[in-house]
């Protein structure tokens, strides 16, 4: 055991005494030409590093340098810079005055992908054709370095003539072995518009072909969005792939992508085009898909003794930046969508076989599918929606079948006040997609029908009933619970937030009415006046005739926090009565007149 431990020691104090003597013999400022020249062979990138290389032995030997850049040809500002850099070196090629470096890592960098740092073509260059297939590797830059980290830095993106964002706590670690194999970690945060985004990604890279092609695959990508104009909890979940990307064609192709979102769960491909025309063809099919957990605008549900979360809005800024239809992605991209969700949630409507079919042309989204089922009934609302001009418009065709009243008024925050089903059909047009907004500004017109209705703590043959009883002894109707109105019909049009129904007609047991109105949706109020025939009067034969045959206006008008009534049975029946009166009168007066009339003519004619 004792020679083992002199063995060691022996060993490292030899070892130790190797890298001593090694730092002061080899000078790592030596290096300063040949790295520069081999960047500028490899790549054609400039390499500058300021200030003098220094020396690190614990634990790795490595050599450090202050501050550097790395900037690609003709660029006008550096592709990477960095406050500090670090170059893990191997031992044993340093003996023979050869630097092998087994990893780079850069402190506190900048790295920019911005037009500015991009490589520019030399002045006077010649150019091949544009639909010329390469035919030989192109020579950009080449990651040979078998480890780069990347920490605490900051990562600058700009498309050309597009915004710059920064992508803050730029944290990367990249390993590759001899067979351009990689493994990938990558964490950062970005912070724009009140909003936040972190993400933390694990992944495989494959560059044995870069840079035609690159292929790979995220393992693990987690992920969180909050802030301004989002979900009171944000939005945060999982993704996982794999990708393909083709940079001579600029097509990718991403498999067995699946995602999670709060308590939604996706599956699904997509493939596309970067290159003009961009096109991006998406394929998702969910087992659940929670759009009230993804959408700031849903409404909450309230719960007793719950404290309801309040979505924060954006702050409203002086002179703030006009947005524009001419700014939105899909007016350079050809989009198609295909979407499968088993059971979905919107604004608390709970919806099964959800299907979506759409495609984008250039601005012009066309709805060609979306149907599904709200519990016993079933919806379908193709339609387009037009954003190539300044005016956004939406333009849609309802088709509702056996809905259920009670879910659909809440789910638009109107009064709870009717049950049973309702059938639809119809043409909507507005300029928004905001369901809030869409009550105040849309139009359109619509053929309406309901099953089973009810109106919600009003029993209208009891209040007729009710009326009438007050009014006459005479006359009376056997007390019954309110059986409804089995099938009501007519048409409603719907302008600016006012909704007209007109030619309503309707039956039920014991029951008939016609009817119109108006519900003004932005002011919460309505008027409405439906004509009621009761049957099943007993009693006075001239009034049940008149209950029988005339119809009684009930107008229901006013607040929906404060509705009032109008029922004028007396007034009804009193004229109903002056009117019978008046014709039995008139009657008589008749035939009195045509007696007279008779005994004189008679009186004439006696010889």
């Amino acid at each position: 055991m004792k020679r083992v431990i002199t063995t060691l020691a022996i060993l490292l104090v030899v070892v130790v005494a190797g890298m001593t003597a090694l730092v002061l013999l080899v000078n790592p400022n030596d290096f300063r030409a040949y790295m520069v020249q081999q960047v500028e062979q490899r790549s054609g990138y400039q390499l500058q590093v300021s200030g003098d290389l220094r020396w690190h032995v614990w634990p790795q030997l490595s050599i450090l340098a202050g501050r550097m850049s790395l900037t690609a040809p003709g660029a006008s500002q550096p592709m990477v810079t960095a406050d500090n850099m670090r170059l893990d070196v191997e031992l044993w090629p340093l003996l023979s005055h050869q630097l092998s470096v087994s990893q780079v890592m850069l402190k506190n960098a900048v790295v920019r992908v911005t037009p500015d740092s991009a490589a520019q073509p030399a002045k006077n260059a010649p150019q091949g054709p544009r639909d010329a297939e390469p035919s030989s590797p192109a020579t950009g830059w080449s990651f040979d370095i078998g480890q780069l980290r990347v920490a605490d830095s900051l990562l600058i993106w700009q498309e050309p003539g597009g915004d710059e964002y920064n992508f803050r706590d730029f944290n990367l670690n990249l390993e590759q072995d001899a067979r351009k194999q990689a493994q990938l970690t990558l964490s950062t945060s970005l912070t724009r518009n009140q909003r936040t985004a972190v993400v933390n990604l694990k992944g495989q890279l494959d560059a044995a072909h870069y840079p035609h092609r690159l292929s790979g695959q995220i393992t693990q990508l987690d992920y969180s969005v909050s802030g301004a104009d989002m979900p009171a909890q944000g939005i945060k979940g999982t993704l996982s792939l794999q990708a393909d990307w083709n940079d001579d064609n600029q097509q990718f192709a991403l498999n067995h992508l699946q995602l999670t979102a709060n308590d939604s769960a996706l599956t699904g491909q997509a493939e596309g085009r970067l290159a003009l025309p961009q096109r991006l063809a998406l394929t998702l099919n969910a087992s659940t898909l929670n759009l009230d957990n993804l959408l700031a605008d849903s409404p909450v549900t309230a719960t007793p003794g719950a404290q309801r979360a309040m979505v924060a809005r954006s702050p409203v800024i002086a002179q703030p930046r006009e947005k524009s239809n001419a700014d939105s992605p899909l007016n350079t991209l050809d989009l198609a969508v295909k979407v499968q969700a088993e059971n979905a949630v919107w604004r608390g409507l709970p919806l099964t076989g959800l299907t979506i079919d759409a495609t984008n042309q250039r601005g012009l989204v066309t709805l060609h599918t979306l149907k599904g089922k709200l519990g016993q009934g079933s919806f379908s609302i193709p339609g387009s929606i037009d954003i190539r001009q300044p005016q956004t418009h939406v333009s849609l065709q309802p088709q509702l079948s056996e809905i259920a009243i009670q879910p659909l008024l809440k789910a638009f925050e109107l009064p709870e006040s009717l049950q049973g089903t309702v059938s639809l059909s119809g043409n909507l047009a507005g300029d928004t997609l905001s369901v809030n907004e869409a009550k105040r500004s849309w139009q359109g017109r619509a053929a309406i029908s309901a099953t089973h209705l009810r109106l919600a703590q009003i029993n209208l043959q009891q209040m007729v009933r009710r009326a009438v009883a007050r009014v006459s002894n005479r006359v009376s109707s056997e007390d019954q619970p309110d059986q409804g109105i089995d099938q009501i019909s007519g048409r409603v049009a719907l302008n600016r937030g006012e909704l007209s129904f007109s030619q309503l007609s309707g039956n039920g047991q014991r029951l008939a009415l016609q009817g119109d109105g108006k519900v003004n949706m932005v002011q919460q109020q309505l008027d409405v006046t439906l004509g009621l025939k009761i049957s099943g009067w007993q009693g006075d034969e001239e009034l049940v005739a008149a209950l029988s045959d005339q119809p009684i206006p009930l107008r229901m008008y006013g607040s929906w926090n404060d509705l009032q009534y109008s029922l004028p049975v007396d007034e009804v029946l009193r004229e109903r009565l002056q009117n019978e009166a008046k014709s039995r009168l008139d009657k008589w007066i008749d035939r009195q007149q045509d007696g007279e009339n008779k005994q004189n003519m008679q009186k004439l004619l006696r010889p």
